[in-house]
Formats: structure tokens, sequence, C-alpha cells
């Protein structure tokens, strides 16, 4: 595929730079506008590479804080521009209802408006804010609070700013909008399948911004995608510093997008800015494309792959969602819906329904057996990552507006987070489905507690955060980022 600033699709031009005079593009540039990271890099007092933890011991749970989520207006660094906050997305609706107008959804609502907050008195009435003696109603481990004094494990302190009493950033927005912050129950950190915190173990120089990052199962190898290769790492030999393959996918200036393994742990599929899927057979002497799957599309911005490994569905730059046999490497499906960029995908555990975001600020859920829109939820905001959950009904998305919002399958109501600074860039769920992390543009891995997003633990790198994978038995993070690297993270329990 052609490298011309005029032939990119517009998720390129969101996540891109122009290129510099020599033709390079600079190491931080895959997101949008990385010239200023005084946002991430005041939000936060986390020393770059360091993790905190968010836990506590028995007596001093999670905290959330009181502060009113970010409204319609709110400005962000992320592409320069104000950025639609959407504390007030519509409700689901069934495809067969009808959809708004394409105009509307592509637009920005919100640009100039007044900053609103619900009024703290409504918001924390029913919670019982203030507490009498500052302490709280049994169960309701909030941070609406100073903390109780020696109750906070020093072994296991909470990050700062996010002390009891201190900002809220978590809450529950109801099917008309209204948003509280929320309660998090006893156990919100304790129990089994909880991590306690991540422990960074090795850094992967891959020399090229890292945009799509897999892990093999058992984990032993670590795949990276970068400008035109795949480099394949084997973290089982502590210290290594050198790849033990490479993969030349496509054009060399052309960045790869998306790296998905097959559960057998033989073939991978890649795709990225080319209108070309790459089919790759790992199990030969040395790796070799067995395989190409052309679109009609210009690039591929993320992938899906069925549990029974049979069909690989490619979220494309116009919009479509492209239904593959990875048998006979044919296109038997296409959905439509999307009236921009598809940016990221997901599948349910049984195969029969499928997720997708887009550019153009919507998620919609689709009909796998019957090949139908299922459902649309639209957001003012795009829609950059997503993911859902391996044991059902809920469906984590992020935006570029900073916010996470964690949707269930069936209920208007949703849980809405605010702790990253900027766009979100990857989101991934743990396999047991109790937590969930997401990564962003403000250089942060932050680990979540399913569905309410009681923050676990967080990391702060030397730059944005583009991509993230878990393993399969949930013991390791990968992470890719805008400073050539991939790191490996050890979850502790």
């Amino acid at each position: 595929m052609a490298t011309d600033q005029r032939s990119r699709s517009p998720l390129e031009a969101k996540k891109m730079k122009k290129e510099d005079e020599d033709g390079d593009r600079s190491d931080q540039d895959l997101v949008v506008d990385d010239s200023n990271d005084a946002v991430g890099a005041s939000s936060s007092s986390s020393r770059p590479g360091k993790t905190t933890s968010n836990g506590s011991a028995s007596g001093s749970l999670a905290t959330n804080g009181n502060r009113s989520p970010k409204e319609n207006g709110g400005v962000s660094e992320c592409g320069g521009k104000k950025d639609p906050h959407s504390p007030n997305s519509a409700r689901s609706t069934p495809a067969s209802i009808g959809k708004k107008d394409d105009k509307a959804l592509s637009a920005s609502p919100g640009v100039g408006q007044a900053k609103m907050s619900p009024p703290v008195s409504k918001a924390l009435a029913g919670l019982g804010y203030p507490f009498p003696d500052g302490i709280p109603p049994p169960g309701v481990f909030n941070g609406f609070r100073p903390p109780i004094p020696g109750a906070i494990d020093p072994a296991r302190p909470l990050p700062p700013g996010l002390v009891g009493g201190k900002p809220a950033y978590s809450f529950l927005v109801n099917g008309e909008g209204q948003p509280r912050p929320v309660p998090f129950p006893a156990d919100a950190l304790m129990g089994p399948g909880i991590p306690r915190n991540a422990r960074k173990i090795n850094t992967l120089p891959h020399g090229d911004v890292v945009c799509a990052v897999t892990m093999s199962n058992p984990t032993k190898y670590v795949y990276t995608g970068g400008k035109g290769c795949v480099k394949v790492w084997d973290i089982s030999q502590p210290g290594s510093k050198s790849p033990v393959s490479q993969l030349e996918c496509l054009q060399r200036d052309n960045y790869i997008r998306s790296i998905k393994l097959l559960p057998d742990g033989r073939t991978l599929i890649v795709g990225g800015e080319a209108s070309t899927i790459s089919i790759w057979d790992l199990a030969s002497p040395t790796p070799r494309i067995k395989a190409e799957m052309t679109s009609s599309a210009p690039a591929c911005y993320a992938l899906a792959i069925s549990p029974d490994s049979k069909v690989c569905f490619s979220c494309c730059s116009d919009g479509n969602i492209a239904v593959w046999d990875l048998h006979n490497q044919t296109l038997v499906r296409q959905f439509q819906g999307h009236t921009d960029g598809a940016s990221c995908i997901d599948i349910s555990a049984d195969g029969t329904k499928l997720w997708t975001g887009g550019l153009d600020n919507t998620v919609r859920s689709w009909d796998l057996r019957e090949g139908r829109q299922l459902q649309q939820h639209d957001f003012s905001s795009q829609i950059f990552c997503l993911g859902y959950c391996p044991t059902g009904d809920w469906l984590a998305v992020g935006m570029e507006s900073s916010n996470v919002e964690v949707l269930h399958c069936s209920k208007p109501d949703k849980y809405q987070l605010h702790l990253h600074d900027s766009c979100v860039l990857s989101l991934k769920f743990a396999n047991c489905g109790k937590w969930f992390v997401s990564t962003g543009k403000d250089n942060l891995l932050n680990a979540w507690r399913t569905p309410y997003g009681a923050s676990i633990f967080q990391s702060k790198e030397e730059s944005s955060v583009l991509s993230c994978d878990i393993s399969s038995d949930d013991k390791y993070i990968v992470t890719g980022s805008g400073d050539k690297k991939a790191t490996v993270y050890e979850i502790i329990y």
C-alpha cells in the first residue's frame, strides 16, 4: 500500500502525524499529536515505569471519591481539539427501530458548551454523604471520607489522588443519563482471581512504535507488531533483548494494526495499513506466509477470530466488517452499518455475537447466526477500543474522549470510568472476566474491576500505550508503546 498522505484512512489520519521532511515518522507520533504530553504527565504523580496498587487491607477498601463526571464540551489534548465527552450517550436501540442521521453520528456535539456537573447534594444524598463521624454505612467503601487511621496497608498504598475523600472516578449512569458515584462492594479488591498489583519483568526493544501485541498459550512467546513487520520474542529466556524471528508482513512504512494467534499456536493472522491480511505458518522451520486475503478497503484496523478458529473478522477502514473463511481464504460476508472506519472488534465466547466500534461514534452488535445487526449504542465520541467480558453481560468501551464505559448487554444502565486523561487506545478483559485493563495516550495502564471499575492497579509508562494483551492464564500483561518497545508485566495475586 502506498504511504502517500492522501491515501491514508480516517483512523490513520487520526492516529498518525504527517511524515517528517526526511520521510520518517517520529517514535511517538502514532497517536494523535504526541507533541505535548503535559496532560498525562501532570495528571499522575506516579513516576514513569512505576506501578501503583489501589488495593488495601481488609479494613479500608477501594475508594471512589466525589468528583462529577466530565461533561460535553470538555477539552482534551487528544487531537488538539475540543473533545466530545459522553456522559449522556443514548440507550442502545434495536437496529429495526431506526438509526440516527449519519451526519449526526459523525458530528462532535458539545463543543463550546459549558462544563456541567450534577448537584453534589443530589448525587450523594442517596449514599449517606457526609457520613456521621466520617464513617460510611456498611458495604459503602467508596472514598467519600478520609481513610480510617491505621486501616490502609502500607504495602499496598492507594495511588496519589485516589485516597479516600478525593475525586470520584466511577459513576453509574442510568437510562436517563443521570450519573451518580458508585459505592464499591466490600469485596471489590479481594477474592480469588483479583490481582493485587503488576510487576514489570521484561522490556522488548522492538525498534518501532508497537501498535499491536499478543501472547502465545502457554505464555512463552510475545508477538509485537510495528512498522512493516512482526517480531517474535521468547520471554521464557530471562533478559533476552533480541527477537527469535521477524515476519516481514507489509511494506516497510506501513504499520501493523492487529495480530491474532490461533489457539493451536501454529497460525498468526496479521492486518494493518494494507488491503491484504496475511496468514502465517509458524510451525514451519522458518515462519512463512501460507495465504493472503485481499479486501476492497485500503486498511484493516482490528481483527477477531471465532472460537472454533474457522472464521476471521476484520474491521475495515471503509466501515465494513469483513467475514473471512480461514480454510479457503475467501470473503463470505460483509456487515455494513458503520458510516466511518470500523476501529475495534470482539466476539462473544460462544461465537454467536460480534461487537464492533467505529469512528462514527457508535458501537454495534451483530447476530452471527442470522447475519444482521442487533443493537446500536450512540455516543458523542469516537470509539477506539472495546472488549466483551468472557463471562458475558458486559462490554467495556474505550473512547477518544478519555472515558471508559462499561455497558450491560441488555439493560440501559452503564458505568462510566474516569482515570484516563486522554484517548483510550486499547482494552482487554482477563479471561476470568473479573477484571480488565485499558491503556491510553496519557501513558497509563489501568486495571479495573468488572463491571463497576474499582481501580486495582495503575502503571505509568514513558510514552503513549497503544496496545495490550493478557495471557490466557491471566498471569501476564504485555503492552506496546510509542517509545518503540513492548513491556511485559507479571500479575501479582
